[in-house]
């Protein structure tokens, strides 16, 4: 027999070389789970991508849909129809969406209608109209009654008429008398109407809402009295509260006969206003206060009593209002040897508005000669300027022959 040759063959591995092989095959199975991870990172990134396409298609969609109609409901005739009013005061009978819980359609709820349908496709929640909304003051102003200078009785007038039913109203009951509902401000324009209100704000704890007349003065029908509606209702929620009308005359002119559509939109928002004032709803903890410059034009409806309860004229400044005024406006800068008797004599006729911009012109022409206090000089030549405009504005009619 011949033997058999165990020697190491030609065609078998070293020892180095399966050395190798093992760090390739580590090396192939570590690239292998580096790729197998970037894999499943790419397709989650994938996933985040088509879900994002999915949610830019929807609303791409939703933007390409035509507006929806706001409306209120009026009545239902049956289980999937209703009777609606548009925002433009047209009435319609329209469907009712599948897919809407009839049992939450009621009265007086606000709808969106499909504006080429006018089926009804959504139930909006309840909600103030935003200027409305808007109309109520958050933070106090920080005007008090220390910075209305000159005007003692009528601040007196104001706090009787409005702050004591608010605060003491056990005051009106022992006595047996029912508190006045509002107050109006008469008076030229700068004498401090809007002043005394902001210093009521300040004051008292109740509920703030101001709004200026001619924002309730509405172009669609209807519109300008549901403002006024919903005014209220907010005043009574939010009861204790005071509503400030400025500029009451914009929707309390005096109503003619021969008018436009636009005058008869007014004068339906002034009727809702006096049924506001003096309907079958009890304002309770709320009160009024109006402003105007113009009471020569006001309806006469609007000022009997048991609207405006108490009238307070703010006339323009005699001598001592006018002296406590400059006093006033000249504490808080930086003066030097000035003598009012001679200011208070030279701004005879001048409104509180203008006494204030007779202080503020004095502080700019010390501010022009680069100097840090205001001399007797500056406030002569600021009141010459004053006048000055006066003449120039002459023209005009003075506000304050009304009240002569």
């Amino acid at each position: 027999m011949g033997e058999v040759d165990t020697g190491p063959r030609s065609d078998e591995p070293r020892g180095d070389e399966f050395a190798d092989l093992e760090r390739t095959i580590r090396r192939l199975q570590d690239e292998a789970k580096d790729l197998n991870h970037q894999r499943h990172e790419l397709e989650t990134q994938l996933r985040g991508l088509h879900k994002r396409t999915r949610r830019l298609e929807d609303e791409l969609t939703h933007l390409k849909n035509p507006p929806m109609i706001i409306g209120t409901l009026q009545d239902m005739l049956g289980p999937r129809t209703a009777v609606v009013k548009s925002s433009n005061g047209t009435v319609f009978q329209v469907s009712v969406n599948e897919r809407l819980d009839a049992t939450r359609l009621k009265p007086g709820a606000r709808v969106a209608m499909n504006q080429d349908s006018l089926a009804i496709i959504e139930i909006l929640n309840d909600a103030w109209d935003p200027m409305v909304s808007g109309a109520e003051m958050i933070e106090a102003p920080d005007v008090t009654y220390d910075d209305v200078a000159g005007l003692n009785e009528e601040k007196q007038l104001l706090r009787e008429a409005i702050e004591l039913p608010l605060v003491r109203p056990e005051l009106f009951r022992s006595v047996g008398v029912t508190p006045p509902k509002g107050v109006l401000l008469v008076g030229p324009p700068g004498c401090g109407k809007t002043l005394l209100a902001k210093a009521v704000a300040n004051s008292t704890n109740a509920t703030f809402i101001r709004m200026v007349g001619s924002e309730l003065a509405q172009k669609y029908i209807g519109e300008g009295g549901r403002l006024v509606r919903e005014l209220f209702a907010l005043a009574r929620e939010k009861s204790p509260s005071i509503i400030f009308l400025d500029e009451i005359d914009a929707i309390g002119a005096k109503r003619l006969d021969g008018s436009t559509s636009g005058d008869r939109e007014v004068q339906r928002t002034l009727m809702q206003l006096l049924a506001e004032l003096d309907g079958f709803d009890r304002l309770e903890d709320v009160r009024i206060i109006a402003a105007t410059n113009r009471p020569d034009i006001l309806d006469d409806a609007l000022l009997r009593p048991g609207r405006f309860d108490r009238i307070v004229e703010i006339s323009k400044p005699d001598d001592e209002a006018r002296r406590a005024i400059l006093e006033l406006h000249l504490k808080g800068m930086s003066t030097r040897k000035v003598d009012l008797a001679p200011l208070v004599t030279s701004t005879d006729g001048f409104s509180g508005a203008e006494l204030a911009a007779t202080c503020v012109e004095a502080g700019m022409i010390a501010i022009r000669d680069e100097r840090t206090h205001v001399q007797q000089r500056d406030l002569k030549e600021a009141v010459a300027r004053l006048l000055t405009k006066r003449v120039h504005a002459g023209g005009r009619r003075d506000p304050a022959d009304l009240y002569a």
